[in-house]
């Protein structure tokens, strides 16, 4: 009790000051923001066989507090692995490399698994206590050994999956060139969805059709979970943006990019999903407003000031008719839309610089203030604080569209 009232009062004080570093502490626009040229390596990230090898240690060496799982195989036969650690109520499931050329996530799980796994210290006593967290760092492994978007899946094995589908053409996320799916498209908030002619997206507005194995695992960890503790109360998607996108009221590179689900119109009240009355977009504000007080708390060692990236957490670009633009942003099909209409807070990272474009250009610090992000969730989410923010709030984060 002492130790969470502890947290409580530091949580409260870094709520208390300005919300955000100084412009000065985040990289501007005279720095090189580019892609490195031609295809650079992607030796410097951790790869599927490197990753089998380190969650086996993490879990070796947690004295029984990480426990390693295999949630399904990709087309390819690789496993797909999530690992567990935390015994409390309220549970956070975490995923990077939904898509396979974004990588800083998977360095950022790894991070944070092993230091909740072997870590003493307060922070982690505390998150361990009152959360179940179960990270996901390598969720689309064919596609990360490709280093690509789309997974590696024919639309002709999967008719021979799946027959019912014969005769019809592709959803709109496959892609032919690729030979391929874009996993982040293919889920659905009916859980029990299955593919068929009928359930075919034409476009991003419809929900997917759990046709890939991938959506397929994520699907039955997220009812697992659902069932043993009766509510995923967050889920959180790692991704990577291009580098070079400026905030509009500076001239600062966007580092980390955070959103809410993209669910049609905000000041409606999404009346598309008027049949889905678990959603709680102002519950994913709030934890997206941890991630970004997380950044700013733990940036540059606990020195926001001295962080080149700090400066940088925006908002990620949503659209709104009702803010002058001509369409109200809709994904359906993306994981994070489909479990907050089942009743998650679910938050989006997006990384300045698609990894398997900038290499290990300033990967280190990248990797530090996604897991910075996660913490502040995790942190927030432990002690109870996360309910009090103001998720209004998170509209003071910066815009760079």
């Amino acid at each position: 009790m002492n130790r969470r009232l502890l947290l409580s009062t530091t949580v409260a004080t870094m709520c208390a000051v300005t919300l955000f570093a100084p412009a000065s502490a985040a990289e501007n626009g005279n720095a090189n923001c580019e892609n490195l040229p031609g295809n650079p390596s992607a030796s410097g990230w951790t790869n599927y066989e490197e990753l089998g090898k380190q969650l086996a240690q993490i879990e070796a060496t947690s004295h029984g507090r990480v426990d390693v799982d295999v949630i399904g195989q990709s087309q390819r036969g690789r496993d797909i692995y999530a690992a567990r650690v935390g015994t409390g109520d309220r549970v956070l499931l975490i995923t990077s490399e939904i898509h396979g050329n974004e990588k800083t996530g998977t360095e950022a799980l790894l991070s944070m698994l092993k230091t909740l796994g072997s870590s003493g210290s307060p922070q982690a006593q505390l998150i361990r206590e009152n959360l179940t967290v179960v990270a996901v760092p390598k969720f689309n492994p064919d596609a990360a050994e490709l280093n690509r978007r789309q997974n590696d899946f024919p639309w002709s094995e999967a008719v021979e999956k799946f027959p019912q589908l014969a005769g019809t053409t592709p959803p709109y996320y496959y892609s032919n060139g690729a030979q391929g799916f874009d996993v982040n498209r293919d889920f659905s908030a009916d859980l029990t969805a299955e593919p068929s002619p009928a359930t075919r997206p034409a476009n991003e507005t419809l929900p997917g059709m759990f046709v890939t194995n991938e959506s397929r695992a994520l699907r039955d960890l997220y009812v697992d979970l659902r069932n043993e503790f009766g509510k995923v109360d967050t889920y959180v998607d790692l991704h990577h943006m291009g580098p070079c996108n400026q905030n509009n009221d500076s001239d600062q590179y966007v580092t980390v990019a955070l959103d809410f689900p993209p669910l049609g119109s905000e000041i409606d009240g999404n009346p598309r999903y008027a049949d889905w009355p678990l959603l709680d977009q102002d519950s994913s504000r709030r934890h997206a407003l941890a991630a970004a007080q997380g950044m700013i708390q733990h940036g540059g060692n606990g020195n926001a000031q001295n962080s080149p990236f700090v400066g940088g957490v925006s908002q990620y670009v949503h659209y709104q008719v009702a803010d002058g633009y001509s369409f109200d942003r809709d994904y359906a099909g993306q994981a994070r839309s489909a479990f907050a209409l089942n009743g998650s807070a679910t938050v989006l990272f997006e990384v300045r610089g698609q990894s398997h474009a900038w290499g290990q250009k300033q990967k280190g610090q990248l990797t530090k203030a996604v897991e910075a992000g996660i913490v502040g969730i995790a942190e927030r989410m432990a002690d109870g604080s996360v309910d009090n923010l103001n998720h209004a709030d998170f509209y003071q984060l910066p815009k760079y569209w």
